[in-house]
C-alpha cells in the first residue's frame, strides 16, 4: 500500500495534475452551452477522462523529451523524471496507457470524438519539441489547452460551433499569455542553453507587454463566445470577472516577479472555476 501511495504520489507531481485546473472548467462550460444545460452523467464522467488522459498523455511527453533540459535547470531538476523517482520504462508506459485511454474514451463518446482522437494526441505532443526550435511554443501550448472546449462541445453536438471557436480563442490566448509570465522564470535559462522563448528573445518587461496584449484578446474573444451563443448578463459577468482577474495577475507580477507562481496557479486556478460556475447559473435560469 505505501509503495502504491509513493507511485501515485511521484506521478501526481510528474504530470503536475493539480494544474488540470486549467482545462477541466473550459471543456465542461462548452459542453454545458452545447446541451443548454445538463448533458447527463455520462457525458460527465466521459469528459472528465478524456480531460485526464488527453491532459497526462501531454505532460507525460513533455516530461520524457525534456529530461536533458530539465536536469540542467535548477528550478526543474527534482522533477521525478530527472532524479529517478521515475524511470523512462514507466514513464513510457503512462504515456501510452493514456493515450489509449484518450482514444478509447474519444470512441464512447461518438464518431467525430473517435476519429479526432489521434490528432489531437499529435497536437499535445508537439509542444514539448516547438520550444527547441521556435518561440511560438507558447501559443502552441494555447491550442493545446484550447482544444478543451472544441472536445467538449463535439461531445454534445457532434460539430464543431462558432462560438465554440471564439471561446476556445480565449482559452488559447489566455494560456499563452500566462506561460509567457511563468516563462520569465526561465529566460536566463534559455538564453544560456539556447532554448526558443519570448522572455529569452524580447526581455521581461516586453514579455509583459506582450502577454497583456494576448490577455485582452482573450478577454474580446471570450465576449465574443458569449454573444455568438445568445448568453446572457451572467455569462457577460463571467467575461468581467475574467478581466478583472487577468489584470490582478499582472498586477501581481509587475510588483514582484517572485510571485509569478501565485499569479500563474492561484489567480488562473480562480478565474476557469468562477467561469464555469457563472455559466452554470447562466444555463440554469
Amino acid at each position: 500500500m505505501q509503495r502504491a501511495k509513493k507511485y501515485l504520489r511521484d506521478f501526481s507531481e510528474l504530470v503536475m495534475f493539480q494544474h488540470s485546473v486549467f482545462s477541466l472548467p473550459f471543456i465542461f462550460i462548452a459542453m454545458l452551452v452545447a446541451a443548454e444545460g445538463w448533458f447527463g452523467w455520462r457525458l460527465f464522467f466521459l469528459g472528465m477522462l478524456a480531460a485526464v488522459t488527453a491532459r497526462n498523455f501531454a505532460m507525460g511527453v513533455n516530461r520524457y523529451l525534456d529530461r536533458d533540459i530539465d536536469k540542467l535547470n535548477p528550478r526543474t531538476k527534482n522533477r521525478p523524471s530527472v532524479d529517478g523517482r521515475v524511470n523512462t520504462t514507466q514513464m513510457l508506459l503512462f504515456i501510452l496507457l493514456n493515450a489509449i485511454g484518450f482514444v478509447v474514451t474519444g470512441y464512447f463518446v461518438n464518431d467525430l470524438a473517435f476519429k479526432l482522437s489521434i490528432p489531437i494526441l499529435g497536437v499535445l505532443a508537439v509542444y514539448t519539441l516547438f520550444k527547441r526550435f521556435s518561440a511560438a511554443a507558447h501559443l502552441v501550448l494555447g491550442v493545446s489547452l484550447a482544444l478543451a472546449p472544441i472536445a467538449g462541445v463535439i461531445a454534445v453536438e457532434s460539430r464543431i460551433t462558432e462560438w465554440s471557436l471564439w471561446l476556445a480563442a480565449g482559452v488559447m490566448f489566455w494560456v499563452a499569455g500566462f506561460d509567457l509570465l511563468y516563462s520569465i522564470q526561465d529566460m536566463e535559462f534559455d538564453k544560456t542553453h539556447g532554448l526558443h522563448s519570448i522572455p529569452a528573445k524580447v526581455g521581461a518587461h516586453n514579455t509583459m507587454r506582450i502577454a497583456a496584449l494576448f490577455h485582452a484578446i482573450a478577454v474580446i474573444c471570450w465576449w465574443g463566445f458569449v454573444q455568438k451563443a445568445d448568453l446572457g448578463i451572467i455569462a457577460e459577468t463571467a467575461v468581467i470577472f475574467s478581466a478583472v482577474m487577468l489584470f490582478y495577475e499582472h498586477r501581481i507580477v509587475r510588483k514582484d516577479f517572485t510571485k509569478i507562481d501565485r499569479a500563474f496557479f492561484t489567480v488562473n486556478g480562480y478565474l476557469g472555476f468562477v467561469f464555469l460556475t457563472l455559466i452554470i447559473l447562466e444555463v440554469s435560469r
